[in-house]
């Protein structure tokens, strides 16, 4: 039940570690932080202060890339960096090559692939997954079981409901040609998706727009408009008093 420590393992006097953790070559672990039972640190990530790791989780892995694999690439990647504050649930996968930022709250079974960078105060939800290559803003929150698809850019005040899905092929799979047009969707400062929408590969959603629960999204929107359905069409502005401007939470 003992764990296991590399000797090259930079860890501060007030670290406390679970049982069954696997702390790897020069990994570094800064001051407060709390690593869980059966957690796992691959060589070389750097961990922040006052961070917690929960229970049977993998931080910093190495990426596997299928034969076939058309946005995983074969190439050296920086070490995995936590800032201060982090809290990663249980079971949480998180790859090597990925900066996440302070005070980021990631919710348990939550995957995060390589070369994402996560900005501060950003939450994600139990079960969701962010690809690679993807760029998520600060202040944003990602619910439950919503699908992030590779080379994707949600900005800063964003909020992106449960099971909503991204797509980034617009071939689905078919052609060669696919390999140099693929591009997540990019969703400006302050818009909303609800529940179960669907984003078609590409697509911009314009600052402070809002998508309804269920509704697929096949073209650009406009800033501060509000669409539903299928496809997504717009219905009226969004409401003066819902403005992302207009929240006390919100710091220009």
């Amino acid at each position: 039940m003992s764990s296991y420590i590399a000797t090259s393992a930079k860890i501060d006097a007030n670290v406390k570690i679970g049982y069954n953790a696997i702390i790897e070559e020069d990994v570094v672990i800064q001051k407060g932080t709390i690593i869980g039972n059966n957690v796992i640190i691959k060589e070389g990530s750097i961990i922040g202060e006052n961070c917690t790791i929960s229970d049977n989780c993998i931080i910093g892995k190495s990426p596997l890339k299928a034969k076939n694999s058309a946005t995983t690439e074969t190439k050296d990647l920086s070490p995995l960096i936590l800032g201060n504050n982090v809290i990663v649930g249980a079971c949480c996968l998180l790859y090597k090559g990925t900066k996440i930022s302070n005070d980021v709250f990631i919710g348990d079974l939550a995957s995060i692939r390589e070369d994402v960078e996560i900005g501060e105060h950003t939450i994600i939800g139990k079960g969701a997954t962010i690809e690679n290559k993807s760029k998520i803003g600060s202040y944003v929150k990602i619910e439950t079981e919503a699908y992030i698809t590779a080379i994707s850019t949600i900005e800063d005040y964003c909020f992106i409901a449960p099971e909503v899905t991204f797509t980034n092929d617009q071939f689905l799979g078919r052609t060669e040609k696919r390999k140099a047009l693929f591009k997540g969707p990019t969703i400006k400062k302050g818009a909303r998706i609800g529940a179960n929408a669907t984003i078609l590969p590409g697509i911009i959603i314009g600052e402070d727009a809002l998508v309804g629960a269920g509704s697929v999204v096949t073209k650009n929107l406009e800033p501060k408009k509000i669409y539903v359905g299928v496809p997504a069409r717009e219905i009226r502005n969004v409401p003066n008093e819902e403005l992302l401007e207009n929240q006390t939470y919100f710091h220009p």
